[in-house]
């Protein structure tokens, strides 16, 4: 089917036209069905994740506290235990989805993931060496970024000629994570027991007791990053197009390219700061985005919400499932994404 937008009665079809004096803008009626549904099922989830757990809070006493009422115990387990988390919960799969929606339209590849191509077992390398290594006294926020970063760079440096796109690029950054993933069980196998167990958290992905400033710098982040992601995302609309007609547009590419690495790395590694790599939110959000959205445009916003939600959904089944025991949500999204990965892989039809 035709997706392109038509004329109709003055306005494309599909769009609502919003006028004021010598100022217009058209308003993507199915981007904002996509963006209202999102909302409104993350906020069910999230007063869910709040509610629920081996206290149960009910929706009265939810809404008690809510209003600065209610006993003293359900708002020590919602404030105190299960609130940081929830934000932890929320700014990581919104990063992870940003990021992976960033890189994938950058390579028009559905599996350029930061996951995928090694950004993340980058910056859980440079993390878990500065607990096991150097000790606690540098932050892994920075050495997560530092890991990130270094991935990103040698991805790219071994893919030149090929640019950040096709399966070059894709390739190098699976043979780079996998060099990263094997230095750190090395690191993890040499040091001792104490130190393997706090580093334990960023190679499987966890939230569970996260340390409060990395979730502060994550959100810092998100922040000022959520702005240049929606701005680069009318240039990466663009840049589906072929190099020459982008350039014909006014877009400067390689200059593009390089923003949109730098944002999706920043984002990425401050993410696994907090929760360690939890790749696939990255692959799973940017799909649902698309498959709700429309086509027409890069699906930032859209791509935040839906991975602030799984990863919501996810650490609340890793709670729920074998509870009191939990499931690292690294582990949960593992085994939801495992699947859909391999559908990606096995689907005949090429990804929009």
């Amino acid at each position: 089917m035709d997706q392109r937008p038509t004329l109709s009665a003055g306005r494309p079809q599909g769009y609502w036209w919003w006028r004021r004096g010598r100022f217009s803008l058209l308003i993507d009626q199915r981007n904002v069905a996509a963006l209202l549904t999102l909302s409104v099922v993350l906020l069910v989830a999230s007063m869910a994740y709040l509610s629920l757990g081996n206290i149960t809070v009910t929706p009265a006493a939810l809404w008690q506290l809510i209003r600065g009422e209610g006993e003293a115990m359900p708002r020590f387990v919602v404030e105190q235990l299960r609130l940081p988390r929830l934000v932890a919960a929320l700014a990581t799969g919104a990063a992870f989805a940003v990021a992976g929606c960033l890189m994938q339209t950058l390579a028009r590849n559905r599996l350029a993931t930061p996951g995928i191509i090694g950004i993340d077992n980058g910056a859980t390398a440079f993390a878990v060496a500065s607990v096991v290594g150097v000790g606690l006294s540098l932050a892994p926020s920075a050495m997560a970024l530092a890991g990130a970063a270094t991935a990103a760079v040698i991805t790219f440096g071994l893919s030149v000629g090929g640019g950040a796109r096709g399966y070059r690029f894709i390739v190098a950054g699976i043979g780079v994570g996998a060099v990263f993933a094997a230095l750190t069980q090395l690191m993890l196998a040499r040091s001792a027991i104490d130190l393997a167990n706090a580093a334990w958290p960023w190679t499987v992905g966890s939230l569970n007791s996260r340390p409060p400033h990395a979730t502060l710098v994550l959100l810092i982040g998100l922040l000022l990053g959520m702005p240049v992601a929606v701005w680069l995302a009318r240039s990466l609309g663009l840049m589906r197009f072929s190099d020459a007609v982008a350039t014909s547009l006014g877009v400067p590419i390689q200059r593009r390219r390089v923003q949109v690495l730098v944002t999706s790395v920043v984002l990425t590694g401050l993410a696994v700061a907090v929760a360690g790599p939890i790749g696939m939110v990255s692959l799973i959000g940017p799909e649902i985005a698309r498959s709700l959205g429309s086509p027409r445009q890069v699906p930032i916003l859209a791509s935040a919400l839906a991975g602030a939600l799984v990863m919501v959904l996810a650490d609340l089944c890793g709670r729920l499932m074998l509870a009191p025991l939990e499931l690292p949500v690294g582990i949960v999204t593992a085994v939801v994404g495992g699947p859909w990965l391999l559908w990606i892989l096995l689907r005949s039809s090429p990804s929009r």
